[in-house]
């Protein structure tokens, strides 16, 4: 028997059910998170849940956010069940299922986000924290900062009391924080992002210095944006998801899957109070930076490593794409031999002990990871996770043969068309423009690297266009096994 999932039903959910063991009831806010995804409620969420059921922390309950039409749709969802998440963690030894409960509400999405500001302006929030991807931050690849003449955020600069982004939103609950003589809150970003701290820190005071220069300064001076380190893969839910709820006991229309896998690392510089998430497994330290920097170019560059040749492979899922030997040893010697060297160590973890990590998480069977998932917002997380590591070896004179093979596999995915003759459909905010490019440079290979907003000058680089040019050519005569085969032989 199943039981749909809400407070009044807890109790008789299946003994196997983890559930809160703390009175929702008495919860009382202390968070706001935009993006309510499913790696906000696998990994911030839990932590916090998991402080609750320790007697901790009663009075930071979160209340959840979006921005965009699209939020309004999980925020429907999640109202329905009470705010509660099932999370399954998946291993092939046996899966565990946890109920949590650290959310207690979710702010309606309007035009304007009144009552989003109204939400943040409430002097009981201490924490705003976001989840909206790495492309959600207007990220120019050149620079690596947040490019505040996009439209979007021009729009929040001129309207600053009727934002359209989580920026403008976060800026104008400020102003009225500010206005009322009350402390500002902690901006904590929990997105992929190297120095996302720093990155948060320029987008919302540049924004605010637009329009308020006094209150930008306010923000530099009493705010504060630490940089953090997220860590959990965390699959989309669908129908084989939801499902699974189901054969577990629950009648989740949100529930989340995710591998038996979480770290966090904080950087601890809070304008206010802050929960003692340490005491739940996450790391607080004065420096993040060789934490993401490890993780981002080796877990989240690895996942693009695979990823577009599975693609156009046909591949369907990350550990299946592990099981494929070719793609298993181009992990394994682009991880090993042209990253590793640019990474640093960490305390307990070398970069070639977290490969070795990564390689074990991303061939676990129980997560259905989806290929096309990570393939997803290529013309973000290039830029992102692979082309620092590019430059890095560039200035060194290292190789990048390998990452430059990754970037041509990415260019041919973009053509649209597996090598079995079936259509890989559109998976980028800007699929059009990279097919086009993509059409352009299967004749002319150095077309594709034209594209200055992802690129940069690499393009006039006197090594890397070249070992581009030569692995398209290749997948485009014999096919992306074979190249990757002899970059792996090394001839």
């Amino acid at each position: 028997m199943t039981m749909k999932l809400n407070d009044a039903n807890l109790a008789t959910l299946p003994d196997a059910i983890k559930r809160p063991t703390y009175d929702r009831s008495a919860l009382k806010p202390g968070i706001v998170h935009i993006g309510v995804g499913n790696f906000h409620r696998a990994h911030q969420a839990w932590y916090l849940h998991r402080l609750l059921c320790l007697g901790l922390a009663h009075d930071w309950a979160i209340i959840g956010a979006g921005v965009r039409p699209y939020d309004e749709a999980m925020r429907a969802k999640l109202a329905d069940q009470d705010y509660l998440t099932t999370l399954i963690a998946l291993d092939p030894e046996g899966s565990e299922v946890d109920v949590i409960g650290s959310m207690i509400d979710y702010v309606p999405v309007e035009d304007g986000q009144g009552l989003l500001v109204h939400q943040m302006a409430d002097p009981a929030i201490r924490i705003v924290s976001l989840t909206v991807t790495e492309g959600g931050y207007y990220i120019d690849p050149v620079t690596g900062q947040c490019d505040l003449s996009h439209p979007d955020l021009q729009h929040d600069a001129t309207h600053p009391d009727h934002p359209k982004t989580a920026f403008g939103a976060i800026v104008r609950a400020l102003k009225l924080r500010q206005d009322a003589h009350q402390k500002p809150f902690t901006c904590l970003s929990c997105d992929n992002l190297q120095g996302n701290g720093a990155i948060l820190r320029q987008t919302i005071v540049g924004l605010a210095r637009q329009s308020d220069a006094a209150l930008a300064d306010w923000i530099a001076e009493n705010g504060a944006f630490p940089n953090s380190m997220v860590d959990c893969i965390v699959p989309a839910t669908g129908p084989k998801e939801m499902d699974l709820a189901l054969c577990l006991g629950v009648a989740d229309t949100a529930p989340v899957t995710h591998e038996n896998f979480r770290q966090w690392v904080i950087e601890d510089s809070f304008c206010a109070e802050r929960p003692d998430w340490d005491k739940v497994g996450a790391t607080f330290v004065t420096d993040v930076h060789d934490y993401e920097m490890q993780k981002i170019r080796l877990l989240n560059a690895g996942h693009q490593v695979i990823a577009n040749s599975a693609e156009i492979l046909g591949i369907a899922t990350v550990s299946a794409a592990m099981q494929h030997d070719d793609i298993r040893a181009l992990f394994r010697k682009i991880t090993l031999q042209e990253i590793a060297p640019h990474v640093p160590h960490v305390p307990e973890t070398s970069p070639n002990q977290y490969i070795d990590l990564v390689e074990r998480r991303f061939s676990n069977p129980a997560i259905v990871d989806t290929i096309r998932r990570v393939a997803f917002d290529g013309s973000s997380r290039h830029p992102g996770f692979i082309l620092p590591t590019v430059r890095d070896a560039l200035a060194k004179g290292a190789s990048v043969e390998g990452l430059a093979l990754v970037q041509a596999a990415w260019a041919r995915m973009c053509i649209s068309v597996r090598e079995d003759g079936s259509q890989i459909t559109p998976n980028d905010p800007f699929w059009d423009a990279l097919v086009a490019q993509a059409q352009a440079a299967r004749d002319v290979p150095q077309r594709w690297l034209l594209q200055d907003h992802l690129y940069g000058d690499l393009a006039d680089d006197p090594v890397f266009p070249k070992a581009f040019g030569k692995w398209l050519k290749m997948i485009y005569r014999d096919g992306i096994v074979a190249a990757i085969q002899l970059y792996v032989k090394g001839d």
